[in-house]
């Protein structure tokens, strides 16, 4: 029942957002108006609006004007139930599974944001590095995440301080939003996760690089997404890969 519980929780906040993901880099509110379509501008109906199942029921169509809905809405909505599942499993029903929920969501948004308009906003990478700060404050025995306020902020200036020395010596090479994304990582994970964070994303990055330019030519790739993957895996098993390299 619990499981079943933040599947459906985590598909109605992934509902919530492809609202941030269409609106913060287009700066609509994502309070008013309600949703609407992007072709027509029409509102969504409540019964159009329930998380994948809308999307199967209309075909992927806007009822009124019969454009194609994106398939990237139930991919999100689907991500991130399953995402709070695994959140759950991992951390149990705690106050700081609260901080790993926005946590996950954040890197979603954060991702999406980043593959459209290649930016990352800071009225989410900032916040989430003060979320980080206070989950530092919380009681916790996990040991991917920071235990105490001194190795959070030590996160914060290894995570954002290195890559903000590859952006000095690439000559801007690597942009603001990636150095507080990780910021933000080392404040939730510590010092040497966000170090992870960096290694893994740019391994993947450099991978999914290669595939890009071979088939298309573009030298142009968001880092942030792979930073957000490497993330996410060190906040399910840092520990494990933390031990597993210094063993």
């Amino acid at each position: 029942m619990e499981i079943l519980i933040f599947s459906i929780l985590g598909l109605v906040v992934g509902s919530f957002l492809n609202v941030c993901i269409y609106r913060i880099p287009r700066k609509i509110s994502i309070v008013k108006p309600s949703s609407f379509c992007p072709d027509c501008k029409k509102p969504v109906k409540i019964w159009h609006n329930i998380p994948v199942l809308s999307f199967i029921l209309l075909k992927g169509k806007c009822s009124y004007c019969g454009s194609k809905i994106s398939f990237r809405y139930p991919v999100v909505e689907i991500l991130n139930g399953i995402l709070y599942v695994l959140a759950y499993l991992s951390f149990g029903l705690s106050t700081i599974l609260i901080f790993i929920l926005i946590f996950i969501s954040a890197m979603i948004v954060i991702s999406f944001i980043d593959i459209d308009f290649q930016i990352i906003p800071d009225q989410i990478s900032i916040p989430l590095i003060f979320a980080g700060i206070f989950l530092s404050l919380l009681s916790h025995d996990n040991p991917n995440l920071v235990s105490n306020f001194k190795e959070s902020l030590f996160g914060i200036v290894v995570g954002g301080g290195s890559l903000l020395l590859v952006s000095i010596i690439s000559k801007g090479g690597m942009g603001g939003g990636d150095i507080k994304l990780n910021a933000a990582v080392g404040a939730y994970l510590g010092p040497k996760s966000a170090l992870i964070t960096i290694f893994i994303g740019s391994l993947l990055g450099a991978i999914a690089g290669i595939i890009i330019l071979k088939k298309t030519g573009s030298r142009k790739i968001p880092f942030g997404p792979f930073l957000s993957i490497g993330a996410l895996i060190c906040l399910f098993a840092g520990k494990k890969i933390i031990d597993w390299y210094f063993g």
